[in-house]
Parts: C-alpha cells; structure tokens; sequence
C-alpha cells in the first residue's frame, strides 16, 4: 500500500480502526515538502522485484522548521519519513527489517554526519543511529572509518558505542538488507541485535531506551554541514540519494521476511 495512502488511512485511525500493534502503523514526512525529496518508485536494480520501492532525494539548501525545530538553523538537512503511530514502549520486543541501496555515484560526505535510519525517543535524543560514518568527528575511535555503514548507540545524544554492519567498499550499488531483534527497557534486560546480509554484527545487552517511547524514522538526514565545508572550502553540499524497500516491523523473524502475509485468525 503507499505510504501516502497510509498517510490517510493512518490519520483515519486515530479515531476508528488502527492497524494491529504489530506494524509499524504510518509514516509521514519529517520536516520535508518538496516534491522531488520522496517518491515510490521501481526497484532501480531488481527487475524480479514489481513492488515500488521508497526514494529519497537531498540537495543541497535542504532544510526546514516545523515551529519546534529548525533544521536551517542547526546545521542540518534532511528527507525523512517518521513513524507517527504504534510507537515502541518500553518493555515492547519486536523485530525489524529493511533493504537499503544506495547507488554508485552517492557521495561519502565525511565529516558531515549522515544518517540512513534511527530510533528517535519522544521527548528526548535519539538512542540508535544507523550512520553512513564513523567515528564522530574528534576521532576518538582509532582508526578513522569514514564511510560504510554503522550503528551508533548513543546516551543523551552522544556516542558511547559504535558497531560497523558494512564497509565503504561494499556499500554501493547493491541492495544490503538489515534485520533487527529488539527488546525496548529502561532497565538492564532489554537488547539490540543486528544481522547485515545475514551475518549477525551486533549483539548488545543492556538499557534500550532512557524515555518512555521512541519511533523509528528512515531517508537520509545529514548533520553537522559546516564540517564538510569547512574541510572542502566550498559553500555547497553533494546532492545524496538512497532506496529503501521491506520496510517492516513483526513479532517473529518470519513475519519481517518478504512477501510474508499474517495468517487469517477467526475470532
């Protein structure tokens, strides 16, 4: 189903019928309008693959405000979509999926941070980062990675933990799929795991989430632009783009696989 439509079924059911605690319920788009920064489109690689795919398109001057916060003003850019119902809690488990591409020509802007999905806490920083970097600027992990694909594990909006799932040489021009196994806690039980192409990269256990809820959000979302600049001397950032496709959130790790359809349970 598209996204936009969800958009709409999502606002219906609010107020009637919501989709089950399972999914991610909708998206929507986070501090972005133009027409050009998302679309669904056909898979750029896989011709077996009939279901459109998500794009996201940022150039440079890609910036706004939603009266809360001012991405202009802080040294960012983005095209996002956010997950606004069926939020994790604390004490949730749930697994998680996507497929990211991103193609040949797209840009490593280190050191301008660019992130390719996150957990975002409500009323708080984001706790998990999937970043197209590492380390943060000060390298203060020896030596540098600046590319690839990493998750960054952060406490009150600072890196205390970095893991790589992909390397620079392996990013583009291929679709990598990403599986999560998460248990949300504000206590020392809960878990993140991650498995890149299979191959499992992350087994961290320990406190998940320091508020109440977090949701989870997916495009590229670049910050820190003045680093970049400063390093290139120039007043204009790379145009940068990624694909995503089985974009999906379960209760086992059979219901995030493609194609999966929940089985019809009469009540």
């Amino acid at each position: 189903m598209s996204k936009y439509l969800w958009m709409v079924v999502g606002a219906l059911s609010l107020v009637g019928c919501q989709s089950t605690s399972e999914d991610f319920g909708y998206f929507e788009r986070s501090l972005n309008t133009r027409s050009y920064g998302y679309h669904e489109v056909a898979d750029p690689i896989d011709t077996n693959n009939l279901d459109l795919v998500d794009y996201f398109e940022v150039r440079d001057g890609d910036c706004s405000s939603n009266g809360i916060w001012n991405d202009c003003a802080n040294d960012r850019e983005r095209r996002e979509l956010s997950q606004q119902t069926n939020r994790q809690s604390d004490g949730d488990e749930y697994w998680y999926a996507w497929e990211i591409y991103l193609p040949e020509g797209y840009p490593n802007i280190h050191p301008t941070k660019v992130a390719l999905g996150q957990f975002h806490q409500v009323n708080g920083p984001p706790i998990f980062m999937f970043q197209n970097q590492s380390p943060p600027f000060n390298d203060t992990w020896n030596p540098a990675i600046k590319g690839g694909y990493h998750l960054d594990r952060q406490v009150d909006g600072q890196t205390v933990t970095m893991w790589e799932l992909l390397s620079d040489k392996e990013l583009r021009g291929k679709w990598h799929r990403i599986e999560l196994h998460v248990k949300w806690s504000k206590s020392t039980d809960g878990f993140f795991k991650v498995w890149a192409n299979g191959e499992q990269k992350v087994r961290f256990n320990g406190q998940t989430l320091f508020r109440n809820t977090a949701y989870f959000k997916y495009g590229i979302y670049r910050t820190f632009l003045s680093r970049y600049k400063g390093v290139k001397k120039t007043d204009h950032m790379p145009t940068q783009q990624a694909y995503y496709r089985y974009v999906k959130r379960g209760l086992t790790k059979e219901s995030i696989q493609p194609g999966y359809v929940s089985p019809n349970i009469k009540e």
